[in-house]
């Protein structure tokens, strides 16, 4: 959800200032489908044994703020990516969807190891190999389609080797970010466990009681 939002949210922002379409209907569903692709994988990841000690239950709101503040820190690469290739690279309409395409799918798929937990990802949480293995070949899939056979149909151009460079470190400075980020969301705030969130639970008890047979049963 974080990652559509920030697509969405740079799409509309580059369609501002640029007199082209900052990446083709086609290239946006195979960026969706790719990427879906590689998250296929996630019912073998494991879960933070501190994440399962007591059940959860489906939050919107919490989804809601997850988006909307993880969501602009794409958007931030999103736009640095912009700044590479109008300004460095001086690229053209084709060139330029293809930076964006690759580091869109790059940044967007990575960012499953930092947000599937809590804690720091890598040596404190690990990754299922199968996740690990379909989402890097996932961006390695992204990174190779400018330079096959299908580039052309798919409106690709090949990308500069100097693009790569930057691409990594902006990777890396985006999982860095996100890390920061990530503990700041989850610091714990004054009263965010408090009587507030109390009344909601009881709320959400008395919704679903009436589609229990507990109660009626013990009658």
């Amino acid at each position: 959800t974080s990652s559509n939002f920030g697509n969405m949210f740079s799409a509309a922002g580059a369609s501002l200032f640029l007199s082209f379409l900052p990446m083709l209907p086609s290239q946006i569903l195979l960026n969706n489908l790719l990427y879906d692709t590689s998250q296929l994988a996630i019912p073998t990841d494991e879960v933070d044994e501190e994440q399962v000690r007591r059940p959860a239950h489906w939050d919107i709101a919490f989804i809601r703020r997850f988006m909307l503040c993880f969501g602009p820190i794409s958007s931030v690469f999103d736009f640095a990516t912009f700044g590479v290739m109008l300004w460095v690279f001086h690229a053209g309409p084709a060139q330029f969807r293809t930076g964006w395409f690759v580091e869109s799918l790059a940044t967007q798929t990575l960012v499953i190891f930092a947000i599937r937990t809590r804690r720091s990802p890598f040596w404190r949480s690990r990754a299922s190999l199968p996740l690990v293995l379909t989402t890097l070949a996932v961006v390695v899939v992204g990174a190779l389609l400018p330079i096959t056979p299908l580039a052309p149909t798919l409106g690709f151009q090949r990308l500069p080797l100097g693009y790569f460079a930057a691409l990594a470190g902006m990777v890396l400075c985006y999982l860095a970010l996100v890390e920061v980020g990530k503990r700041l969301f989850y610091r714990t705030r004054p009263g965010e466990a408090g009587p507030r969130a109390e009344v909601g639970h009881r709320h959400l008890r008395r919704r679903a009681a009436r589609f229990s047979t507990s109660g009626r049963l013990a009658h």
